[in-house]
């Protein structure tokens, strides 16, 4: 049977179709769809940092296209032109412009700032200006470098004296002081634990029992009958007060034996009197006692 396609021909055709899935491969890979039509312009910037072939464009935070070629204008240094293609419905309105930003996650990307306050629109393949933003780490040397040259010296001077702090002797026998606070408190913590457990419950019994006694004395007193000897102390007080009355008039004896300045003289002088007659007695008894036996 005679062959249809020679061997040269299935092998030149299964390079071309090799070639052709490895382009499109590779174009998927960088956000490219060829099968989609799309717009392309040319974005003249004066920095390309971080940005490369198959980096996105986003208007209004959404991807409508990618970078796919980045080129030096000889022409004009400092110049660099960028050329995009974006979605075939996306528009630029005139007086738009794309700005060039990048963080952390996902590198370089154009931003389109958009007019939308005009309706006239850029045709395919015109040039759009376009703005170099400051990166990341553009702005963290420019920013905080300068603080950081600052500071350093100071840290250094903190550092520093952080080192003769901890080397100081003061600091051990502080911490060591602390230990022994610390081995205190430990050891007031077991007995008020101790405490807790074992007095303060008693002592809460014995206070329930004297409350309990002293309701039984109330309910006792309850049943009492106070009148009567209520009755009998009043009945003292006033023969009390009648006494007084009378101890203090001098119209009766013992009124005139507690209330006559010259009853008591003479009272006292006798006495003294008799004292001296019992001295004189005791010393000379001859005197008033005499014995005769014929």
């Amino acid at each position: 049977m005679k062959k249809v396609f020679s061997k040269e021909i299935v092998i030149g055709f299964i390079t071309v179709v090799s070639l052709i899935i490895l382009y499109l491969g590779l174009n998927h890979l960088k956000g490219v769809n060829v099968f989609q039509p799309a717009n392309y312009y040319y974005v003249s910037i004066s920095d390309v940092s971080e940005l490369q072939a198959s980096s996105p464009v986003l208007a209004d935070g959404f991807k409508v296209g990618i970078v796919n070629a980045i080129h030096y204008d000889y022409d004009r240094p400092n110049n660099l032109i960028v050329e995009i293609g974006l979605d075939k419905a996306m528009k630029v309105q005139t007086g738009s412009f794309a700005e060039l930003k990048s963080n952390l996650t996902a590198g370089a990307y154009l931003d389109l700032k958009l007019n939308k306050y005009v309706s006239s629109y850029y045709a395919t393949g015109d040039t759009i200006k376009g703005v170099a933003n400051t990166g990341l780490m553009d702005k963290l040397s420019q920013e905080l470098m300068p603080q950081i040259e600052v500071i350093l010296p100071r840290l250094d001077s903190i550092l520093m004296g952080i080192q003769v702090l901890v080397n100081h002797p003061a600091l051990n026998q502080s911490l060591q002081h602390i230990e022994r606070v610390t081995v205190n408190l430990e050891q007031s913590s077991v007995q008020l634990k101790g405490l807790l457990q074992n007095d303060i419950p008693a002592i809460t019994s014995n206070l329930n029992k004297i409350s309990s006694d002293f309701s039984v004395v109330g309910e006792n007193l309850k049943t009492v009958d106070l009148k009567p000897t209520l009755a009998s102390v009043d009945s003292v007080m006033k023969n009390l007060d009648i006494m007084s009355k009378q101890l203090n008039n001098p119209n009766n004896s013992l009124g005139l034996l507690l209330n006559d300045r010259l009853l008591y003289d003479r009272l006292d002088t006798t006495v003294v009197n008799a004292s001296k007659l019992l001295l004189d007695l005791k010393e000379n008894p001859k005197r008033y006692v005499h014995f005769s036996l014929f």
